[in-house]
């Protein structure tokens, strides 16, 4: 289990947003100012995969504005990277997604992650990873579930939000609501006031 741990740290060849294809990509010096998504998926040139790359490019200015990097991460080389990106959406590509694409060929990544499926492919891991390098949050789908990236901006603004104000976030939490004060009178408190809404 990695949540409350360190994320494995990682240098590997990766194809940048900009198309650009460096060999010494290091995940901790490529983290946002105050955190990292970190998501795994199983293999270029699939049909679920590139509705979520191209969702996550999409939300990627509301991570950015929250200080948040995204990478992602599969067991195919830079080459098919390069090659998937400059293929049309309508062809089947995902065209110039701005993030970068690490390509984990030794697979050595998605097993320290845990996300690695019959010594083959990753399945669909997202971790949350805290500016301190903590992972925050992680949810692994099987291959036919593709996963939500709203629901991942809501946890990056409930770690935020615990970060700055020291509040826990109950069921439902969405920016802008109220927190918990970590203790009994104050889960008391929060229930007595917002149960309805729970």
């Amino acid at each position: 289990m990695l949540v409350t741990n360190k994320a494995p740290d990682f240098t590997a060849t990766a194809v940048l947003g900009d198309n650009t294809i460096v060999d010494n990509f290091n995940l901790y010096e490529n983290f946002g100012e105050k955190g990292t998504v970190v998501f795994f998926y199983p293999l270029d040139f699939t049909f679920v995969c590139p509705s979520e790359i191209i969702a996550f490019d999409k939300r990627l200015d509301e991570f950015s504005k929250r200080g948040i990097n995204v990478i992602g991460v599969s067991v195919d080389s830079q080459f098919s990277h390069f090659a998937w990106k400059n293929t049309p959406v309508n062809h089947g590509g995902i065209g110039q997604v701005r993030f970068p694409l690490v390509a984990d060929l030794s697979k050595q990544i998605s097993k320290d992650f845990d996300v690695l499926f019959g010594a083959s492919v990753a399945l669909r891991g997202s971790f949350l990873i805290d500016k301190d390098g903590t992972v925050r949050h992680a949810v692994i789908n099987d291959l036919p579930l593709g996963r939500n990236i709203d629901e991942m901006i809501r946890m990056v603004d409930a770690m935020l939000f615990t970060n700055e104000f020291g509040e826990v976030c109950p069921a439902g939490w969405a920016k802008g609501d109220d927190g918990m004060k970590a203790s009994t009178e104050g889960v008391a408190d929060y229930l007595a006031t917002h149960s309805d809404n729970l």
